[in-house]
């Protein structure tokens, strides 16, 4: 099973230098700049969950959506006080500076904050004095930390008033609205509220350069004539803010969920951007053209403020052509309970689980001691060192989008064992195939479009819990449909050899047939196929196997699907013999991947020539400048092994040409130091 993230883990990707601020980020014609005047392409991803819960991310939608709700459910079982100190947990544990110099080391620039207002000011109802504003540190302490943290990081943190006063949607869980009381359109006093916090924020972040800019109102989702009433608010607010701070971007969303722009064009201020939120949709050009013509036609910066809640193919492809459009992006949201899609899953506990089945109705009531303690252990699980972390994710936000190369998910060794599961990190057809890689039907939150199992990894492969007593890492490949496939990219530590590859499979729907095929540079060859049978189960598992030859050195290994339908946990290479190569009766110009790889001192590299020749092995650097030749000089026909050990030159990507004559063939070497 996947095992809870460590802290080293995650800030080892890249170290983030400290710099100072570029100045404030501003609108020049249609893009976003430094003080600089370097464009800024924002990357970020927004804190949902911290300030405001919503029911859909600690899977109590159904019964329970909105956070007052939540909350007074918490109290009626741990009592006043005890709700308190599970908030106060709940907001110390659930952002803290290590999330933030994670989300750097990963590759994102910027934060969203997504604020609750009643973190900064108490509702109308309930302020000591009518029409006048009561205000809250614990908000503004919350946001001073954030603010610190980004910095740090050379960060740009975009705050989002994402709860309004009263609520600004039907949609009750995005702002905490209460049907019961009004509205924020239907009340006077709660526009007033927005207006004053504003103001308030601007005031004390007016000359803070890592604050990126102002999100007004998020999603707006009511029935407003025109958007006439929308858009008073937004120019009240702009006037406020630019009494007491005129360095920062404003960032207004449409309504109906940020889409709708009627009424709000043209521009009502020089440093404005329009922001659209992007869900369960296409990624190509007609799917932004809408933005594009308002970016076009009133010369404005625009910019995708959330998106997310999707597979990973629709990650790559959607932040690809935001890109390609110049269009920054903040993606939704970091942690979520039980969840593929997002960098980080929180746990379910059972005995949270516990207090999910009392609040849906199908369990009894727990004790006071025993909600406490699950709630208690709930903000634990929170810490990031407790969460589960999704590599696979955070890969096709930022190395997908660059390179359709694929990358090892886990080093992969044979003689050994290897978890279906656990096949390389890379796009749809690179990496792996599936049929339905994505959730283009709008329908939210719907993992089986592309994952039957919603479980383990946000890729188009089917994934579900496993129950296999005999070995497995908590999860198994199903719903398998003809044609798909998944690569593992394998370090064999053998000489070539005649291997039994085992198979660990099980089916409840006749069995069928898989092939495991060799991917050894351009070379691709069948080496057996396999006939799964009928087990009498999903979770009935039996092994098969078949012999095959795997070469010495590193190569692929391809599981593709034949026909049937039938679950994978594992399969397995045990070495049985040393096979002869016979390179003499066959010999070609060819150059293997060197082994090991990566290494940390030395390396071998094996190479063949057809015919006697002029040879030459060079190694060289990423910038194409020569480090070191190997071997210059006339060979005869035959198999050769050249042994690299680097002396004095850094860890990082190097390339091995060999040269025959006209042939050169080039390798990558992954040095680690």
């Amino acid at each position: 099973m996947r095992g809870i993230v460590s802290i080293s883990f995650l800030l080892t990707f890249f170290a983030v230098p400290t710099v100072h601020s570029q100045g404030f980020l501003k609108t020049e014609d249609k893009i976003i700049v430094n003080g600089g005047g370097s464009e800024v392409m924002l990357r970020g991803l927004g804190l949902g969950g911290w300030m405001l819960q919503e029911g859909y991310m600690l899977k109590t939608q159904p019964f329970i959506n909105t956070q007052h709700v939540l909350k007074d459910s918490i109290e009626s079982l741990i009592g006043a006080a005890n709700t308190d100190t599970f908030y106060n947990a709940w907001l110390a544990n659930h952002c803290r500076k290590i999330d933030i110099d994670s989300l750097a080391s990963w590759g994102f620039n910027s934060v969203r904050l997504p604020m609750h207002y009643n973190l900064f000011t108490l509702p109308i109802e309930e302020e000591p004095v009518p029409y006048e504003n009561t205000w809250l540190e614990k908000g503004f302490e919350l946001t001073d930390s954030l603010l610190s943290w980004c910095g740090a990081n050379n960060m740009y943190l975009i705050l989002d008033l994402h709860a309004a006063p009263g609520g600004q949607g039907h949609d009750a869980a995005i702002s905490d609205y209460d049907s019961t009381k009004p509205c924020i359109w239907e009340s006077a006093e709660n526009r007033a509220k927005a207006v004053a916090l504003w103001h308030k924020l601007a005031e004390r972040y007016a000359d803070e350069p890592w604050i990126g800019g102002y999100d007004l109102i998020n999603e707006p989702n009511w029935e407003i004539p025109g958007n006439i009433l929308l858009k008073e608010l937004y120019l009240e607010i702009t006037d406020s803010i630019r009494t007491v701070d005129t360095n920062h971007i404003i960032f207004i969303e449409g309504n109906w969920f940020a889409n709708d722009f009627t009424g709000l064009t043209p521009p009502w201020d020089s440093n404005m951007v329009y922001s659209f939120h992007k869900y369960w949709n296409d990624h190509n050009q007609s799917a932004i053209q809408w933005m594009l013509d308002i970016r076009n036609n009133y010369n404005i910066p625009i910019w995708c403020g959330e998106s997310g809640e999707n597979s990973n193919t629709w990650f790559r492809n959607t932040i690809k052509l935001l890109e390609d459009y110049d269009i920054g992006w903040a993606w939704w949201p970091l942690k979520k309970i039980d969840n593929i899609s997002g960098p980080l899953s929180i746990t379910r506990t059972e005995e949270y689980q516990t207090l999910l089945d009392y609040w849906e109705g199908s369990g009894s009531a727990p004790s006071a001691e025993f909600a406490k303690a699950a709630l208690m252990d709930l903000t634990e699980k929170l810490k990031i060192e407790n969460c589960a972390y999704h590599p696979d994710v955070i890969d096709a936000m930022f190395r997908q989008v660059q390179t359709n190369e694929t990358k090892p998910y886990k080093e992969h060794h044979v003689p050994g064992l290897i978890y279906a599961t656990e096949f390389d990190l890379g796009r749809n057809n690179y990496a792996y195939f599936d049929t339905d890689t994505g959730n283009y039907q709008g329908i939210p939150g719907n993992y089986t479009l592309y994952n039957s199992g919603e479980s383990y990894r946000n890729d188009g492969v089917d994934i579900e819990p496993c129950t296999d007593t005999d070995t497995t890492n908590g999860y198994d490949v199903g719903w398998v449909v003809a044609r798909e496939w998944m690569n593992y990219t394998v370090f064999s530590d053998s000489v070539p050899g005649t291997y039994d590859v085992k198979y660990r499979v099980a089916s409840a729907g006749g069995g069928g047939e898989l092939k495991l095929i060799l991917i050894d540079g351009a070379d691709t060859s069948d080496l057996h196929t396999v006939i799964v049978p009928e087990t009498g189960g999903w979770q009935n598992w039996q092994t098969v196997s078949e012999s095959a030859d795997f070469p010495s050195g590193n190569f692929t290994l391809r599981l593709e699907i034949i026909d049937g339908i039938f679950n994978i946990n594992w399969f397995e290479a045990e070495f049985i013999s040393a096979v002869e190569e016979k390179e003499e009766a066959a010999l070609k110009n060819k150059l293997y991947q060197n082994t090991p790889n990566p290494f940390y001192s030395t390396t071998d590299i094996r190479f063949s020539l057809k015919n006697p020749s002029g040879v030459t092995l060079k190694i060289f650097n990423l910038l194409g400048q020569e480090v070191e030749t190997l071997i210059d000089e006339e060979l005869d026909a035959g198999t050769y092994n050249a042994e690299w050990s680097p002396k004095n030159i850094p860890g990082g990507l190097y390339f091995c040409r060999l040269e025959v004559g006209t042939f050169t063939e080039t390798k990558k070497f992954i040095l680690t130091r």
